[in-house]
């Protein structure tokens, strides 16, 4: 049976568990504030590109809504997930490698037909273990400064396979940021440029009377916009990503806490019967004794 010693000892290290479970929160819910900051950060810069797409297909709409920009027949598709390099974080890579393969079935893409760049070495293994091995694969960044470094070295691959192996289509798989510790998987074609999405800009109103206007050719306009729409894309779903990863990762320290702050109760709980039990043992012993010693003095 255990003594005391041993149950303090319980109860010391579930304390200091409990500790590290609640500074892993704290360092979670810090990290999805600061990625989600970077998202909304975005948000005016992507609405600038949006504005600069929308005064080129007023002028000049062939230049992206020509046959250059429609995926053909044949598609040669690069695939970019963003994962996570880091356990402790639930379900995360499992959700997203799982989503990936599923749309990617729905859509009737063939393995042969499609090059697999991953962001993070836990999903690049969960994914060759469902028959999808990684032509390429990059670690995951571990601040706000690191998104940057990574999407451009994202960006270089993806164009090198566009120029080598005529890729012309381009998907996007990560974790979406919704709110507290709840996130969901979402994808998203960066190349070439959503075609509804073109036609929609095009018919909506411009806010002012007086539309802008732009003195490089148009070719060259629509390049640069591409760019930095590409980049913006993949530096976005790289910060939801992380975002997600430290919400996954909160959402499984709260269950710890619970846990642990249970088993506390409980170790308390069977602390004070033994000692109890301990005391009434004693009290019995000393009892027994005076009336030992009463019956040898008469």
């Amino acid at each position: 049976m255990p003594n005391l010693e041993t149950f303090k000892r319980k109860i010391d290290t579930a304390a200091d568990l409990q500790s590290v479970v609640k500074t892993m929160k704290a360092l979670a819910a810090v990290s999805i504030r600061q990625y989600q900051k970077a998202v909304i950060s975005l948000e005016s810069y992507d609405k600038t590109l949006e504005m600069g797409l929308q005064i080129l297909l007023k002028v000049a709409p062939e230049v992206l809504l020509g046959n250059g920009n429609l995926v053909t027949q044949k598609q040669q598709l690069a695939v970019v997930v963003f994962g996570s390099d880091q356990g402790m974080c639930g379900q995360f890579n499992e959700k997203i490698a799982n989503y990936t393969l599923e749309t990617l079935e729905k859509q009737g893409i063939m393995i042969s037909n499609c090059t697999l760049l991953t962001i993070g070495l836990r999903l690049s293994d969960r994914l060759e273990n469902l028959g999808y091995p990684s032509e390429r694969m990059l670690t995951v960044p571990s601040s706000i400064e690191g998104i940057t470094t990574t999407i451009q070295e994202t960006v270089l691959i993806l164009e090198q396979w566009r120029q080598e192996r005529h890729i012309n289509q381009i998907l996007v798989f990560n974790n979406d940021f919704i709110s507290g510790s709840n996130y969901y998987p979402r994808d998203l074609q960066i190349f070439p440029l959503n075609i509804n999405r073109l036609n929609a800009l095009k018919q909506q109103p411009w806010p002012s009377h007086c539309l802008p206007t732009f003195t490089m050719s148009p070719e060259s306009l629509a390049s640069a916009l591409f760019k930095q729409h590409f980049f913006v894309s993949l530096y976005r779903a790289s910060a939801e990503s992380l975002a997600s990863e430290n919400a996954s990762r909160l959402a499984l320290m709260q269950v710890a806490e619970k846990n642990i702050k249970d088993r506390l109760l409980e170790l308390q709980k069977e602390f004070q019967h033994h000692r109890q039990s301990d005391i009434t043992e004693e009290m019995l012993d000393i009892i027994s004794g005076f009336e030992a010693l009463n019956k040898s003095t008469k």
